[in-house]
């Protein structure tokens, strides 16, 4: 299968003549010891982030403060593992902030827990929500990875980029905790054979071999639009972005086929680990390759809106009451996991900000 590579130059050249359109400006909000993973901003002004699973830390969420201080999310207990008696979170990656809730994805591959779906209550600073995403939901090798959370329909979606062939979505209903696997296996989620180089150089994993792979990763970004109409997706290594209807992900008359036939290819994108979308319709895009956030106006048009040599590996996004969308990087490509088995990261590891074109959605 032919391989595609792609350089920043490359896409600035097709899709964004010069001058035609006004960057945001960049701002380094703060710097942590420790590689985040995902970032939620909640209501009341919470920064939150997961710690990244590839750098083994000992606290698996965290509360940041603008000088960098973390202080470990809901509490040290919940934040550092799963205790016997059930207590805690093993890891997270997904993280979003939604009213006085804010959930986190739980994949338990640290600990080989089975996944599962954690809500904790900021006003009663207590557990509201633990749901398992046991079998059939989620299948060996599974890596529930982020989430968009449906308050008014009362729904959790989430990505699961799986083994690649078996990438698939997983709707999640609140109340009775039932959990369904969508699309497995779809060209919507599964994976391109793209490669993705990050300062001159291929992301690659040892296997246990000892030969080098480039990886391939299905569908990891994943958002819904400010009516909560459309759930846009799409594989970390793909091209284009897609979407379904949310209304159809909670159709339970809906087979597979059926499902399948009302998804819909919706614009080109990057390589690209994260997305938001603002009240304007504007989807921004983390951009791996060219170290840049990229965003996809209501005309179904891509752009770079901000390229830095700073961004290395934009994982995540989330939009603030401050009216700042964060932003991290999290130098992913130089962990052991994926710069073939050194880990080449140089602390800190940055929380940029920036102005988005529109208002968007506190925590997503």
């Amino acid at each position: 299968m032919r391989q595609v590579v792609l350089a920043l130059g490359l896409v600035v050249a097709l899709v964004v003549p010069l001058g035609a359109a006004q960057a945001a400006e960049l701002e380094r909000w703060a710097e942590v010891d420790v590689a985040p993973g995902n970032i939620t901003v909640s209501e009341r002004g919470h920064v939150l982030i997961s710690l990244h699973q590839f750098f083994e830390p000992n606290v698996r969420v965290a509360e940041v403060a603008a000088d960098g201080r973390l202080t470990p999310f809901p509490n040290p207990l919940w934040a550092r593992g799963v205790s016997q008696a059930g207590e805690g979170v093993d890891t997270v990656l997904g993280i979003q902030a939604a009213g006085d809730l804010v959930w986190m994805l739980d994949n338990g591959m640290r600990g080989g827990q089975t996944p599962r779906l954690v809500a904790w209550d900021l006003e009663r600073d207590a557990l509201a929500h633990a749901i398992e995403l046991p079998p059939p939901a989620t299948v060996e090798g599974s890596f529930v990875n982020d989430l968009a959370v449906d308050v008014e329909a009362g729904y959790v979606y989430i990505a699961d980029p799986a083994g690649g062939s078996d990438a698939a979505l997983i709707a999640v209903e609140i109340e009775t905790g039932e959990a369904r696997r969508l699309l497995q296996g779809h060209a919507s989620v599964v994976p391109e054979d793209v490669d993705l180089l990050i300062e001159g150089e291929p992301v690659q994993v040892r296997r246990p071999d000892g030969s080098l792979q480039r990886p391939r990763v299905g569908v990891n970004p994943i958002a819904l639009d400010a009516d909560g109409e459309w759930v846009y997706f799409g594989p970390m290594h793909g091209l284009s972005l897609y979407r379904v209807r949310a209304a159809d992900l909670r159709d339970t008359g809906l087979d597979d086929e059926a499902l399948a036939e009302r998804v819909e290819r919706y614009a080109d994108k990057p390589i690209s680990d994260g997305i938001s979308i603002d009240t304007a319709g504007n989807i921004y895009v983390t951009d791996l390759a060219g170290s840049a956030i990229g965003v996809i106006d209501a005309q179904r048009r891509y752009r770079v809106l901000a390229a830095d040599a700073r961004l290395l590996w934009p994982d995540a996004l989330s939009y603030a009451p401050d009216g700042h969308m964060y932003v991290v990087a999290n130098q992913l490509h130089r962990s052991a996991r994926l710069n073939a088995g050194e880990d080449v990261s140089e602390p800190p590891f940055a929380i940029f900000r920036f102005r988005p074109l529109a208002e968007g959605m506190v925590g997503r």
